[in-house]
């Protein structure tokens, strides 16, 4: 079952750290994870931290296509984030099976994946903590901006994957990588794509509209704007 947040009830696992605390039976160490990619070469501990970031991005990367696509007012937006949403669940299923087959746990939690949970957390708190004082239209925007940094992100991440692939010998652990990396390189290049040219198109369409159109609609009229985007 695909693991959206780690809790201690799904076993979730960490390594000590100064100030934080970790009950014995959920502690790791940098000697027990090292044990990951036995006889690839490759340093155990710092691939399952990696692992352990790039999985906590795309959790969050879900939760995030989730709650803007239950506030968009446009619905070609709305349907964009439910697709990308569902991928995006699909990628952190595919990494868990590689943590599994790499001899890891997918619920590990690793410092890394802490600091990455935090500028994610706050990216997706950046979309609401406003909501009393944006208008509709500049929402809209700042749910975009988001999904477009975090889609950057993440295609840096699959991007440097699919570098590692080669150095792994032959075998069952790097056909794994190979797949994954073939199914989901795609996607995110779509991911980004849209969100970027998204966003253009966005900014060009209210470049171009008169201020004053803007500035004295009521927020109803804007949401109806909102939702006649794209509409041509």
């Amino acid at each position: 079952m695909t693991i959206l947040t780690p809790t201690k009830a799904r076993g979730a696992t960490t390594k000590p750290v100064p100030d934080l605390y970790v009950e014995e039976a959920q502690l790791t160490t940098d000697a027990e994870l090292d044990a990951m990619f036995e006889g690839t070469g490759f340093n155990g501990a710092f691939m399952a931290d990696l692992l352990s970031a790039m999985l906590t991005h795309e959790r969050c990367g879900r939760h995030l296509y989730r709650s803007v696509a239950g506030r968009t007012n446009n619905p070609v937006l709305r349907a964009k984030y439910e697709e990308f949403g569902e991928e995006t669940e699909r990628h952190v299923q595919i990494l868990e099976e590689i943590v599994t087959q790499a001899g890891g746990n997918p619920a590990y939690v690793s410092p890394m994946a802490r600091a990455t949970e935090g500028m994610d957390s706050r990216l997706l708190e950046s979309t609401f903590m406003l909501r009393g004082s944006l208008d509709v239209m500049t929402a809209e925007m700042a749910m975009l901006d988001a999904v477009f940094l975090a889609e950057s992100a993440d295609h840096a991440n699959w991007s440097m994957l699919a570098e590692l692939v080669p150095h792994l010998p032959d075998g069952p652990l790097r056909e794994t990588f190979e797949r994954a990396v073939a199914e989901v390189e795609d996607q995110e290049d779509e991911h980004l794509g849209w969100a970027r040219d998204t966003k253009a198109r966005l900014v060009s369409m209210q470049a171009r509209s008169p201020l004053g159109s803007v500035v004295a609609a009521k927020a109803e009229e804007l949401v109806v704007r909102v939702r006649e985007w794209f509409s041509d």
